[in-house]
Parts: structure tokens; sequence; C-alpha cells
């Protein structure tokens, strides 16, 4: 038998991946740029967790804020595909022969589905929310569920490169073993990212480690500079 594999729950896995990107990114640059500005751990420590607190904060409410923009715009076409169909239901009948002369049905198919369409407005008004305006009702809650993702995302990835700081008291010694912990989760983060999303999965791998790679040695190169460390 023929078994179809088709990624589901698009939406919370996006929300995952847009958390874990960057949890796993902005600690890391910030604990690599003050670990060559300062040699405290601790400092380090008191940093990274106050910025994933915030960035967590900011992320989740930024998914919520995103979710809330999507289910207004959904709900205020769905009101006016109401009223047009009300209004002008001769011209929504039109489109929707429009609709099904792109997939070549011929003229009479086309005049039998309108009619036949047209007897129920609810099922008319999601056929025209869908095939004509492409877009999907939004899941109940999905803008708290969205901002909870990003959120909780963002501070797993977060504490990740941030754990050595915790076991070290000098920042470089961490930032080491911080290096390495971190590479190997963004590498691996970025593998099963692209076989989820149907990408090359090494490629995707090393795309996401080699953007983690250059922000941490980035802001580390910026804090040396400043503090007239080269």
């Amino acid at each position: 038998m023929h078994h179809e594999h088709h990624l589901k729950s698009s939406d919370t896995i996006r929300d995952i991946v847009i958390g874990m990107s960057d949890g796993l990114t902005v600690p890391f640059a910030l604990a690599a740029g003050l670990s060559g500005a300062v040699n405290s751990a601790g400092i380090v420590v008191t940093a990274g967790i106050a910025e994933i607190v915030a960035g967590s904060i900011a992320m989740g409410l930024g998914g919520f804020l995103a979710g809330r923009t999507e289910s207004d715009h959904y709900e205020s076409e769905l009101k006016r595909e109401y009223e047009e169909i009300d209004r002008v239901p001769e011209q929504e009948k039109a489109e929707v022969k429009e609709v099904f002369a792109h997939f070549g049905l011929s003229a009479v198919l086309q005049d039998q589905i309108a009619d036949e369409m047209a007897k129920d407005k609810d099922k008319w008004v999601d056929f025209m929310m869908r095939y004509e305006l492409g877009l999907e009702k939004p899941q109940a809650n999905r803008a708290t569920q969205s901002a909870i993702t990003i959120g909780v995302s963002y501070i797993v990835g977060g504490i990740i490169p941030l754990s050595p700081y915790f076991f070290a008291s000098s920042s470089i010694n961490a930032l080491y073993y911080s290096c390495a912990i971190t590479m190997v989760c963004l590498f691996v983060f970025g593998y099963f990212k692209s076989r989820v999303t149907g990408q090359p999965a090494f490629t995707g791998a090393l795309k996401v480690l080699f953007i983690g790679a250059l922000a941490a040695a980035a802001a580390f190169t910026m804090a040396k500079l400043i503090n007239g460390g080269f």
C-alpha cells in the first residue's frame, strides 16, 4: 500500500523553530561577547539569565500578537464575504466559476457547481475564504499557544549555551565548553529542522551552525576590540 507522508502541525513546528533558533543563537552570542569583555562566569550567568527572560517574553509576545493579527484578519474577511454574498450573489457565483475554470472544468459544470454551492451559505463562504482568498480558519487559542511555544522554546534553547557558565569560575574556560556544546546542538537542531521541513538535512544543519558560530564570533571579537584585547 502507498502511504503518504505530509507535515502536520506546521504552525507549532514553525513556532518551535523560531524559538529554538533565536534561543540558541542570541544567548550564545551574548555569552561569547561578555566572555571577551569580562573574566567572571557569574557576570555572564546573570546577564544571560536576564536576556533569556527578556527574550522569551519578547518573542512570546511577538508570537501572540502575530496570532491575534492573523485571527482578526480572518474574521474581518469572513464578515466581508458574508456581506458580499448577500449583496452581490451573482458576482460571487462568477468568482466560484472562475476558480473551477482554472481546474479545466467545463462551463456547464461550473454553472452546476456554483448553483449547488449557493444553496448553503456557510459552505459557500468557507469555499471563498479558502480558494479565493487563500485563508484557513486559525485554530482556537492559536495566539496563546504560539506565545507559549515560542517562549518555552527560547528558554530551552537559551539555557544550552549558558549552562557551562554555571559550573566554571572563568568565563573563557566556560566559553570553550559552551562553544562545543552549542555547536553540536546547533548542528543537530538544524539537521532535524531540515528533515522535518523537507530540506537537505546536512546542508540545513551546516547553515544553522554557521549562523550561530558567526554571531558568537562577531560578538566576541567586538567585545575584545572595544576592551583593547587584540
